[in-house]
């Protein structure tokens, strides 16, 4: 019974790191732009949110609504401030400006909010359990699992039935045949980030509902969500979201096995998957 618990407690798990994956997806698996800056800022506003809750008291529902809409202006500008002027071919130019953004995202947050951990109040939300059997199963995180499918659901379903998704897609596979049939790739890299990021948005507000965030978390985000995405297959969004469930199945038994185990054992899956098969589970050789 334990470990068919810690089956279920790992999905749970993989459910937080799938909304992390799935901007990665998008913009690291789908446009081939690497944003080191990704962790930084699902922190960035998470202590944003946290901030709106204790300034005016908003409940984590009002947060969220204030959240996603300016999580979706900053990749917007992020875009057209900064990736599109370094986007092309060769990843290495967006991977330098943010690891640039990076650092100055991580001095910021310093200077606001100093290095405390901060979480968002969740009226009791975070400790609500539903018992069955013998197994307790946070309200929280199924809430947070039931928004996951829901986001990849949607993302995949954007990118492959809309006018914008074959956009995006033609624009990443050729961007000079893509502009000779009228599409702006520009404008179309915009709109991605910023969806990428608004889901970073929903991210925050379930990050900060889990457990405390500091300046200095990004790193941890921005790894599990790059092994979620290595581990699914680039260019795959439900890869992505299955990778990330296997990273937090893969914690939740090495928790079981010893308590200092469990991340370890997760970076060793992705070393594995990395080495057996680099295109990934789900990925397309």
């Amino acid at each position: 019974m334990q470990w068919f618990d810690a089956l279920l407690q790992g999905i749970l798990l993989g459910g937080m790191y799938a909304q992390y994956a799935l901007g990665m997806a998008l913009m690291f698996g789908v446009m081939r732009i690497v944003n080191v800056s990704h962790g930084d800022l699902v922190i960035l506003l998470s202590l944003i949110g946290i901030s709106l809750s204790g300034q005016f008291g908003l409940g984590p529902v009002s947060v969220a609504v204030a959240l996603v809409p300016l999580a979706v202006l900053m990749g917007w500008l992020l875009q057209k401030t900064i990736l599109n002027r370094v986007v092309g071919d060769d990843p290495l130019p967006s991977l330098i400006a943010t690891f640039g953004l990076s650092l100055a995202l991580q001095n910021l947050m310093l200077q606001i909010w100093s290095a405390n951990s901060r979480s968002l109040p969740g009226h009791g939300i975070e400790s609500m359990s539903i018992q069955i059997g013998n197994i307790y199963l946070g309200v929280l995180p199924l809430i947070v699992l039931g928004f996951a499918v829901g986001l990849t659901w949607g993302l995949d379903v954007l990118l492959k039935r809309s006018r914008f998704g074959r956009a995006l897609r033609a624009a990443s596979a050729d961007v000079e045949a893509a502009s000779m049939t009228g599409i702006n790739p520009r404008a179309v890299y915009a709109m991605a980030t910023a969806i990428a990021v608004g889901i970073l948005g929903f991210a925050a507000v379930f990050q900060s509902l889990r457990s405390t965030v500091a300046p200095a978390d990004g790193a941890g985000q921005l790894i599990y969500a790059f092994e979620a995405v290595i581990i699914g297959g680039m260019g795959s969004i439900w890869g992505a979201f299955l990778g990330a469930m296997v990273l937090g199945i893969t914690q939740a038994i090495g928790f079981r096995i010893d308590p200092g185990f469990g991340v370890l054992a997760g970076h060793l899956v992705f070393l594995i998957v990395l080495a057996t098969r680099p295109q990934g589970l789900f990925g397309r050789a």
